[in-house]
């Protein structure tokens, strides 16, 4: 439609309901450039902690995540006035793809190693290996137990507000919301106790999995303009000079 970005979302290996009136028409994803998928390391540990900077750096190899990450420019965090998560980022788990399915449980089926329970689109019953944490979770739609399982904004819609989404057009806030580069089925309280926190001020309690979500977040933030705080890009490249 008239005014619609048309970008071709090609994710490279670096990371291998209602309806509003009018609904809105998401624009195109945006291209993922990188080209090479980090491998997690295998060390857990309860909290993330700071790894020492080498004393002579070389330079990151063309398609990873921490060439990408040079690429992005690096600002304080703007204001969250204004954020409204509806308003400028469309309606929760809008159907952006026309499936007849909304965006979470769109997830949930991608990300659930056993689906027990399934009427049409909506999944009842399921398993996960929590990447977080990961613990196996088994999960049951229903008050009170839903919340179990959540889905998260592994780059948060306010963190994204306040790193340069306001300049975004509505299309590309939804697409965004609703992209499944940027989403992720976890445990419940351990999304909540995230947040809405950048990578210098959260990481998950499962080591193994820093290389993988840091690479996201690159991705996320370079295919959508975003840009990192002084903190994050250090917080972010002391993970992936980790990462292989």
């Amino acid at each position: 439609g008239c005014g619609v970005l048309v970008i071709l979302f090609i994710i490279g290996s670096i990371v291998n309901a209602f309806t509003p009136d009018p609904p809105p028409t998401p624009e195109a994803r945006p291209t993922y450039s990188a080209s090479a998928e980090p491998t997690p390391t295998d060390s857990p540990t309860a909290t993330p902690s700071p790894t020492p900077r080498p004393a002579t750096e070389t330079p990151a190899a063309s398609g990873t995540a921490l060439a990408v990450l040079e690429t992005l420019p690096v600002k304080e965090l703007g204001p969250q006035s204004g954020y409204d998560r509806e308003e400028d980022f469309g309606p929760s788990w809008y159907d952006v793809d026309g499936n007849g399915c909304d965006t979470r449980n769109d997830i949930l089926r991608r990300d659930f190693e056993n689906i027990t329970r399934e009427d049409w689109c909506v999944v009842y019953t399921g398993v996960i290996d929590d990447p977080y944490t990961g613990e196996t979770i088994s999960f049951k739609r229903g008050r009170g137990t839903s919340n179990k399982v959540q889905i998260d904004h592994i780059v948060a819609l306010s963190n994204a507000w306040k790193t340069g989404a306001p300049a975004l057009s509505y299309g590309l806030r939804v697409a965004l919301a609703n992209d499944p580069i940027n989403l992720v089925a976890v445990d419940g309280p351990t999304n909540g106790a995230k947040g809405d926190d950048s990578a210098d001020w959260w990481l998950p309690p499962q080591r193994s999995t820093w290389c993988w979500y840091v690479a996201h977040q690159v991705s996320v933030k370079a295919a959508y303009h975003l840009w990192v705080t002084p903190d994050e890009k250090v917080a972010m490249k002391q993970v992936l000079t980790t990462c292989p």
